[in-house]
């Protein structure tokens, strides 16, 4: 693999309602809900910047000036942070990237779901130069058991028995979204697309990753943190 096949911009999804999260996201952005001490965005930000990371697009909606006003230019961590506003129909994950795709430069990008933690390091994440699509897999967590994709030699697939979860650590091309257009569309749709083609590689992560998708599962992730 090549520097062609290294993200050189990395984009945090962060306009999700959070709508299983309420009454916390009413006032709050979830992004910039806390745990052990701080808010979730920051992690990613610590990482991506010692990653070698200096660009970062951010998209958001639902209270998104408290999101830029908290997050400013993104300096504090040596990073450039450019915002991708929405309105308040959410765009979902596919319809929110192809928005922001000026924003995101002609190399493969990273994408990261804001409403996860994890110790991923993501300095030596690439694409592989035969893939429109690279996916870090978990271990699939207990409150979804049966898993999203296959991973074998190297390639993910979306039938199989063993199946692993999406960790929602992605890295795509611009190729990925040709066909696509504005507007509102999942991102799911265009993977299972490409995997049919053989066309999405992917790598299994053992380290720690939670999807902190409810008060409950951000409560736990604050234990273990403030638990060391």
């Amino acid at each position: 693999m090549g520097a062609g096949n290294k993200p050189a911009v990395a984009m945090i999804l962060a306009a999700g309602r959070g709508r299983r999260m309420r009454p916390l996201t009413d006032h709050v952005p979830k992004p910039l809900l806390e745990a052990g001490g701080r808010p979730l965005i920051h992690y990613h930000l610590d990482a991506l910047s010692r990653a070698g990371f200096r660009r970062v697009v951010i998209n958001h909606s639902h209270l998104g000036q408290m999101l830029q006003d908290a997050l400013g230019d993104g300096s504090r961590w040596g990073l450039s942070i450019i915002y991708s506003p929405e309105s308040a129909g959410a765009l979902e994950t596919g319809g929110g990237i192809y928005h922001a795709m000026s924003l995101l430069g002609e190399k493969p990008f990273l994408v990261l779901n804001g409403d996860i933690w994890t110790d991923f390091d993501y300095a030596g994440i690439e694409c592989p130069h035969n893939s429109l699509a690279h996916l870090v897999l978990v271990k699939n967590p207990v409150h979804h058991p049966t898993g999203d994709f296959q991973l074998i030699d190297g390639r993910v697939s979306e039938t199989g028995e063993a199946r692993l979860t999406f960790s929602g650590i992605g890295i795509y091309r611009q190729a990925l979204f040709a066909n696509c257009s504005g507007g509102s569309f999942p991102l799911g749709p265009l993977l299972r697309g490409a995997m049919a083609k053989a066309h999405v590689s992917g790598e299994f992560y053992s380290g720690k990753w939670v999807d902190v998708g409810t008060p409950e599962r951000l409560q736990a992730l604050n234990g273990l943190l403030m638990g060391g």
